[in-house]
C-alpha cells in the first residue's frame, strides 16, 4: 500500500489538481474576497520597484494590494521546495509523437520538456531563439495586459464567475495557442 508520503511525491491525476484549483476560487472569494490572478502581480511588482517619478505609477498604492506579491512569492518558493523535496524523483518526459514533430522542425534530439535549442542562453543568441523567446514574450505580456488578465485570471477565475469577457479572452488564448503550435512555430523553426 502507498503511503500518503509516496503519493504526495508521484504525479497527481488532471482530475485530482483540476478540482484542487476551481476550489481555490470559491475558497479566495469566501476567505478574502479576492480574485485569483497572476498578470496583475507584475503591475504591484514594478510600481514598488520603480521610483514614483513614472507618472503610470504615481497614483497607485501598491501596498493596497501587496497580498498578489505573496501569492508570487508563494508560487516561486513552493516551485523550489517541490523541486528540493522530489529531489528529482519525478521527471516529465516528452511523449513520443511530440518529440518526432520537434525532430521534423530541425531540433534534432530533445531533452527534457523544452528544446535546448531555443531555450537557452546559446538558443537565445540565434535568430528563431531570439523570436521564440524574446519576441514571444513580448507578444505575451503585451496580450496579457491587451486582454486585461492572464489564462489565470480569465479562464479560472473569469468563467467561474461567468464573465462573458473572460470567455472571449478564453476562446482567443487557446485559439491563439493552436495557431502559433501548428502554423507560426513550425515556420520559424524551419
Amino acid at each position: 500500500m502507498q503511503t500518503i508520503l509516496e503519493w504526495l511525491r508521484a504525479p497527481w491525476p488532471w482530475y485530482i489538481s483540476g478540482i484542487l484549483i476551481g476550489l481555490m476560487v470559491p475558497a479566495m472569494l469566501l476567505l478574502t474576497n479576492k480574485r485569483f490572478g497572476i498578470s496583475s502581480s507584475y503591475r504591484q511588482l514594478c510600481a514598488a520597484s520603480i521610483p514614483l517619478s513614472i507618472s503610470y505609477f504615481r497614483d497607485y498604492d501598491w501596498k493596497d494590494q501587496i497580498w498578489r506579491l505573496w501569492l508570487v512569492g508563494g508560487i516561486i518558493l513552493g516551485g523550489f521546495i517541490a523541486a528540493h523535496y522530489l529531489n528529482g524523483t519525478v521527471t516529465p518526459e516528452l511523449s513520443d509523437g511530440a518529440r518526432s514533430v520537434l525532430t521534423q522542425w530541425g531540433l534534432g534530439e530533445v531533452k527534457g520538456l523544452v528544446p535546448e535549442q531555443l531555450y537557452s542562453w546559446q538558443g537565445l543568441q540565434t535568430m528563431r531563439g531570439f523570436l521564440v523567446i524574446v519576441a514571444g514574450g513580448f507578444l505575451m505580456g503585451f496580450g496579457t495586459r491587451y486582454a486585461n488578465g492572464c489564462t489565470s485570471g480569465h479562464s479560472i477565475m473569469g468563467l467561474s464567475m461567468l464573465n462573458p469577457a473572460s470567455l472571449v479572452a478564453t476562446i482567443s488564448f487557446f485559439a491563439g495557442g493552436a495557431i502559433m503550435a501548428h502554423f507560426i512555430l513550425p515556420f520559424i523553426l524551419q
